[in-house]
C-alpha cells in the first residue's frame, strides 16, 4: 500500500508539470514538495465521496496556502472528482482551475483561498461547528512555513487551543523556503513545535515524504483528547526535480520560463524534470520513456 501511494504521489508530481508548462505561469516548488503529504490525504486518510462532493459525512480538506493549489487540482482528478485531462486548463480564462481555488467553481474544494494566512481560521470555524452539531467528521488544514509569517494564523492558532478543537489537524509544510528567500532569512520561525505547544497544541514532527509517518501521524491525532494537532512535515521544495529542489527561486516559477546560472537552459528543463521524475531520478526505467 505505502509503495502505491509513493507511485501515486510521483504521478502528481509529473501531473503538477505538465499542468503548469501547459499554464506558462505557476508555482513549482511548493506543490511538488508536498506531493507525498496529498497522496496520502486523497488516497488513504480522508472521508469523501467524489460522486457527492457536498456529501455531509465527508472530512474537510482546507488549503490555507492556495498557491501549491497545482497539488491538490492533481490528487483530485486522480481521486474522480473531475476528468484529469482538465488538469491542462489550469490558470486559462473560464477554467475551474484558477491559479488560487474558488470554492464555488469547483466541488469538493472546501474554501476559496488567496490571501494568506487566512484558512486556518475557516478550518476552526469548520472543527467547531462539525462538533457543535454532534459531528465526528475532521478537519484538515494544510498551511505553508513562510506563511506563519502573517498575524492572522496566530489568532486562529490561539482559538482552537482555546476550545480544544481536538477534530481539528494543521499540516505545516516546513520547507524552509518563500518567494523573497530562505525562510530563516526573511522572517525567522525557530522552532516551529515549541512556538505551537503552548497555545495548547499537540505537536508533531516528521519526514514529509514517508508516507507511513504521514498516515500514522494523522492517525494518532484522531486518538489525541481536547488538544488539536499540529503536524510539522519537513519537506523539499521542488521534490523530485534536481536541479529545483531547495532553491527559493523555483517558488512561483514554472519549468521552461527562466534560465538560472547553474541549471539546466529553460529550453531543456521541461524534459528534465519529467525524465527524472518518470525514472525516479535514474533509479529505474520510466514506462513512458
Amino acid at each position: 500500500m505505502i509503495k502505491d501511494l509513493e507511485l501515486k504521489a510521483n504521478q502528481l508530481r509529473e501531473d503538477v508539470i505538465n499542468m503548469l508548462v501547459e499554464a506558462g505561469s505557476g508555482h513549482s516548488a511548493g506543490p511538488l514538495g508536498m506531493a507525498d503529504v496529498f497522496a496520502a490525504l486523497y488516497f488513504h486518510i480522508l472521508r469523501f465521496d467524489p460522486k457527492k462532493p457536498d456529501w455531509p459525512e465527508r472530512d474537510r480538506l482546507v488549503l490555507s496556502n492556495g498557491h501549491i493549489v497545482p497539488i491538490r487540482y492533481a490528487a483530485m482528478a486522480r481521486a474522480g472528482f473531475f476528468p484529469v485531462k482538465e488538469l491542462k486548463t489550469l490558470r486559462k480564462f473560464g477554467s475551474r482551475l484558477q491559479g488560487h481555488p474558488e470554492r464555488t467553481r469547483l466541488p469538493g474544494m472546501e474554501t476559496t483561498s488567496g490571501p494568506l494566512g487566512s484558512g486556518l481560521s475557516a478550518a476552526c470555524g469548520m472543527a467547531l461547528a462539525l462538533r457543535m452539531d454532534g459531528k465526528t467528521q475532521r478537519v484538515y488544514c494544510v498551511t505553508g512555513d513562510g506563511e506563519l509569517d502573517e498575524g492572522n494564523i496566530w489568532e486562529a492558532i490561539m482559538f482552537a487551543g482555546k476550545y480544544a478543537l481536538s477534530n481539528l489537524t494543521v499540516i505545516v509544510d516546513r520547507n524552509n523556503i518563500q518567494i523573497d528567500g530562505p525562510t530563516e532569512e526573511v522572517m525567522p520561525l525557530g522552532d516551529l513545535a515549541a512556538k505551537w505547544r503552548p497555545f495548547g497544541w499537540h505537536t508533531v514532527e516528521i519526514d514529509g515524504h514517508n508516507i507511513q509517518s504521514i498516515i500514522d501521524a494523522c492517525n494518532m491525532a484522531k486518538a489525541v483528547e481536547n488538544q488539536p494537532t499540529v503536524i510539522i512535515a519537513h519537506t523539499i521544495p521542488g521534490k523530485g526535480v534536481d536541479y529545483m529542489e531547495n532553491d527559493y527561486r523555483w517558488h512561483g516559477n514554472p519549468p521552461g520560463t527562466q534560465d538560472i546560472p547553474g541549471d539546466p537552459p529553460k529550453n531543456e528543463q521541461v524534459a528534465v524534470a519529467l525524465h527524472e521524475l518518470r525514472t525516479l531520478g535514474g533509479r529505474i526505467r520510466g514506462e513512458h520513456e
